[in-house]
């Protein structure tokens, strides 16, 4: 368990007789209180298949039952109760060439995705693209950069592997055009707002709408 100040916090569960994930998939996290009082929330895996212990990053959001006590009150050693891995349509096996657009903690389910390319060699296959509003406030930034993802920030400027700057900015729609050549799928994931706009300018790039996959979330925790 790593907490990241009040914005995340990121768990590393051994769980028993668990299937392998799919890069994409998510676990359901389910609290239960001594009255009998349940509450449950979806995160997804960070962690790569292979990887013996599940990695989630769970955004901490006020007044979120789920996130806030996981960041407050959960220690090393706590038994949690989940239930995975889940989902089929949002998931990527390693080959499709795709783009994978995020905002905030979406990055999360393409952090699996980019190590599972990296195990596999298959990286050229998978182009990432994250935006938030700072540096810090982008969970796995250094695994981003590391990959080569191009990084939008909209409130201080970035300085890529390379050391050209990208000025603050949200991400430029012909930014994703010139990155979604030949892709034959895109994965999108974020708020209703950033979800909307990305899907607008994937399609002003030609991306077909029947081949982009949308994961959208909202302010619970």
């Amino acid at each position: 368990m790593e907490r990241f100040g009040d914005s995340y916090v990121k768990l590393r569960l051994e769980v028993a007789n668990r299937h392998d994930h799919v890069p994409g998939q998510h676990y359901v996290v389910r609290l239960r209180a001594p009255d009998g009082y349940t509450a449950q929330r979806s995160y997804s895996v960070a962690s790569d298949p292979a990887d013996p212990l599940i990695e989630l990053m769970v955004e901490c959001l006020p007044r979120g039952e789920v996130s806030s006590f996981l960041h407050e009150v959960a220690e090393v050693g706590d038994e949690l109760e989940v239930r995975g891995p889940i989902g089929r349509w949002f998931v990527w096996g390693g080959t499709v060439p795709s783009i994978c657009v995020a905002g905030g903690s979406g990055v999360v389910p393409f952090v699996s995705m980019m190590r599972y390319a990296r195990r596999m060699g298959t990286e050229s296959a998978l182009t990432v693209v994250a935006s938030a509003q700072t540096r810090v406030r982008l969970p796995y930034v250094e695994d981003l950069e590391e990959f080569g993802a191009l990084i939008a920030l909209t409130r201080e400027n970035h300085v890529d592997g390379t050391g050209a700057e990208r000025v603050a900015a949200h991400i430029y729609p012909d930014e994703l055009a010139g990155l979604s050549n030949g892709v034959e799928r895109a994965y999108v994931c974020g708020s209703a707002g950033f979800v909307s706009f990305v899907g607008r300018s994937l399609g002003e790039a030609g991306v077909r709408s029947d081949v982009v996959r949308v994961e959208q979330f909202g302010p619970t925790g």
